[in-house]
């Protein structure tokens, strides 16, 4: 979000991050490695940028055909397929769905890209979260929202010119409040009107359709019957100004352990019948000291279930996608996340070979860089994509993608 990628959350920017991993975290990435099917034969043995074996596929256009159609959503991917196909999405079909649930897509003022998905994909989407604002706590009683000067307004006309159901609801970080900022807000109900009140009269100046807001995981899981009070109080008047309400959530079990994570069934009793939609979290599985995948299939059924076992408010649930994935390199204990165009630079320049673990339902593959040693990388792929969206279909979820620019032109066809 220069924000972290949680996926709406926290604040740096997926560029420019660069992480340390411990040797242990290196052991289990090399049992992992090992351990799944056909992981023995992909290192090259050769760096393949030293002996000139650049792919040279040209690559390709828009298309007539959805990538669905031209049997390119396969478990055995090829490195020259991903790299000629990779921007040759269905020109013709670019606002027809399949997937009907609520959509929402992140949008970074740092990633032009994002914005120009929007403008030929815009009727895909329900929502689109500009990751623009904060809004700070400056004195008693005085809320200012601030990130005004990364509001796009022309841009926003243009969205609405092509696909007129499409609702503009930014991002809010609720940004350097201190512990006292929150027990202000806490204790008095007169600080929450004065929240609220900045809140609708900057979407009334801006003409957004609501807010999403990223405030729950600020706190570490701590307050939260407190919480729950402002958010539905904030809900309740938004509504009122007839706008959205989109609350930002962690996943419901931590990753790597079976423990209940910073937001559980009870906060999502609470608060299902009062906001419009929650952004799940559900990337961001592995990290640098536990190297893996980025969103095992089955820990995203899990947080799901979960929060909403009898499938009572499940529409309202965002599962989240990842549309950047991550590197880990064995030499040094590395890691970086990777977003589309540099992924696609890799597979130019190394015989990459994708390797499909079914437990997982994710891609990887591994290279050698000049003088770098071995890297893993997990990134998402198309045959990940879609069946992340056959999932949410059957748990009857909508879905949430971080974001929109880092991942690969023709991933909208599944849309």
């Amino acid at each position: 979000l220069g924000v972290s990628r949680p996926g709406p959350a926290a604040g740096v920017s997926v560029l420019g991050m660069r992480r340390r991993c411990s040797p242990g975290a290196w052991l289990l990435l090399a049992a992992f490695v090992v351990l799944l099917p056909g992981a023995g034969g992909t290192l090259s043995k050769k760096d393949v940028r030293k002996s000139g074996g650049r792919v040279s596929e040209e690559e390709t256009g828009p298309s007539n055909h959805l990538v669905q159609d031209r049997g390119l959503v396969v478990t055995d991917p090829k490195s020259r397929d991903i790299v000629k196909e990779q921007k040759s999405y269905c020109a013709t079909k670019v606002n027809e769905r399949h997937f009907n649930g609520d959509v929402l897509g992140y949008v970074t003022p740092w990633n032009n890209h994002g914005y120009e998905i929007t403008m030929i994909f815009g009727g895909k989407f329900t929502f689109i979260s500009p990751v623009w604002l904060q809004i700070q706590r400056k004195g008693v009683q005085l809320y200012h929202v601030t990130g005004h000067h990364d509001i796009d307004r022309g841009w926003m006309k243009n969205v609405r010119a092509e696909s007129n159901a499409v609702r503009f609801v930014p991002r809010i970080l609720f940004d350097s409040w201190t512990y006292r900022d929150y027990e202000s807000l806490f204790n008095s109900e007169d600080e929450i009107e004065e929240l609220t009140e900045a809140l609708v009269h900057t979407a009334k100046a801006e003409e957004f359709d609501g807010f999403v807001l990223e405030v729950w995981s600020q706190l570490g899981g701590q307050r939260r019957k407190e919480l729950v009070h402002v958010i539905r109080h904030l809900s309740e008047a938004l509504h009122k100004a007839k706008l959205k309400v989109v609350l930002v959530i962690p996943p419901a079990i931590s990753p790597g352990s079976n423990q209940p994570g910073m937001f559980g069934k009870p906060d999502f009793d609470q608060l299902a019948p009062v906001v419009d939609a929650f952004s799940l979290m559900t990337y961001d599985y592995s990290n640098s000291h536990r190297p893996g995948p980025n969103s095992p299939i089955l820990w995203i059924r899990a947080c799901v279930q979960k929060l909403d076992p009898d499938a009572n408010w499940r529409s309202k649930i965002l599962l989240g996608l990842n549309f950047y994935g991550m590197i880990y390199g064995t030499l040094g204990g590395t890691s970086e996340p990777i977003v589309g165009h540099r992924y696609i630079e890799i597979l130019k320049d190394h015989k990459a070979k994708h390797i499909w673990d079914e437990k997982i339902a994710e891609h990887y593959f591994d290279y050698k860089r000049h003088q770098g040693g071995r890297h893993i990388v997990f990134y998402p792929t198309l045959k990940s994509i879609q069946t992340r969206l056959e999932l949410a279909k059957e748990l009857g979820t909508g879905i949430s993608i971080w974001e929109l620019g880092q991942g690969l032109d023709y991933f909208y066809d599944l849309l």
